[in-house]
């Protein structure tokens, strides 16, 4: 089951309806002026004109990203990427895009073609907020068990839905579930896309009935802190028991980054002005 928001996430606070499996890393997806530049790395993009869906040129891959799935962003400085997946439910994305906004931190979106289609609004909201989205496969499936023309599928399939809604996922990609080998990593990259994975997982997926709680998502959060930190969490809710622990942590897990001196990008963080101006170009 998959849930549709129709309204403005940043002014609503509820969902047409709640559980779904969990869909990213066993998981499922998780605010309002453009949030502000937190630091020199990156910040977010403004929001332009979409371009027509077209081939990526395998090139623009960095060389030092090629055949990775990338866990942290390589740099001294103490700044923290916060990621959310969108594959199943919306549940807590009006609570973590108002916390988002309120706090004016960026963050990066990894959505499933089905869950744009699932909500428009929250995808044109994400964007609009100057937040940065990146691909995570059509239909969410074990990329392992594919074929090579299935995998080019499920990608170019969730990039055509990303452009239409007026954003542009590339060239971030994030594997359903985490799960990936060798060939499916140079898939990806032959498409044109980084593999991008975690630092630590909030586990907030697992929900109160998974004994989990919001104090000790954040906690994750927090001990985990380094260096280009990445921080995966879920739009979604709970299936047995609807919590949204991820967007529930968020304020506080915001706060003590910052009391500890770190500051927040987004993915594209990953990427040095030249990769930036080879993708453009090409």
């Amino acid at each position: 089951m998959t849930t549709r928001v129709d309204e403005d996430p940043r002014t609503s606070g509820r969902s047409v309806a709640r559980g779904d499996g969990p869909g990213d890393s066993t998981g499922r997806g998780r605010g309002s002026a453009p949030p502000a530049a937190s630091a020199s790395l990156s910040t977010g993009p403004t929001p332009t004109p979409t371009p027509e869906p077209t081939t990526a040129d395998p090139a623009a891959v960095p060389d030092h990203l090629r055949g990775k799935d990338v866990t942290e962003i390589p740099t001294g400085d103490r700044v923290v990427a916060l990621t959310f997946d969108g594959g199943a439910s919306s549940a807590g994305l009006p609570s973590i895009l108002g916390t988002l906004a309120d706090q004016q931190v960026p963050a990066t979106f990894f959505l499933t073609g089905q869950w744009v289609d699932d909500n428009p609004q929250g995808v044109a909201v994400i964007h609009a907020d100057g937040h940065r989205l990146g691909n995570h496969s059509m239909t969410h499936p074990h990329f392992p068990a594919l074929p090579d023309q299935a995998i080019r599928d499920e990608v170019r399939g969730a990039e055509g839905r990303i452009l239409a809604a007026g954003a542009d996922p590339r060239p971030l990609f994030r594997f359903p579930f985490g799960d990936r080998d060798e060939r499916t990593i140079a898939a990806v990259n032959d498409l044109g896309y980084i593999a991008v994975r975690w630092t630590v997982d909030t586990l907030g997926w697992r929900g109160t009935s998974g004994g989990m709680s919001a104090q000790e998502v954040a906690d994750r959060a927090v001990n985990a802190l380094r260096p280009g930190e990445i921080v995966l969490m879920h739009v979604g809710s709970n299936p047995e028991d609807g919590t949204t622990l991820d967007a529930d942590a968020l304020p506080d897990m915001i706060e003590r980054m910052r009391a500890a001196g770190y500051t927040f990008v987004t993915l594209d963080a990953l990427l040095s002005t030249e990769d930036r101006r080879r993708l453009a170009a090409g």
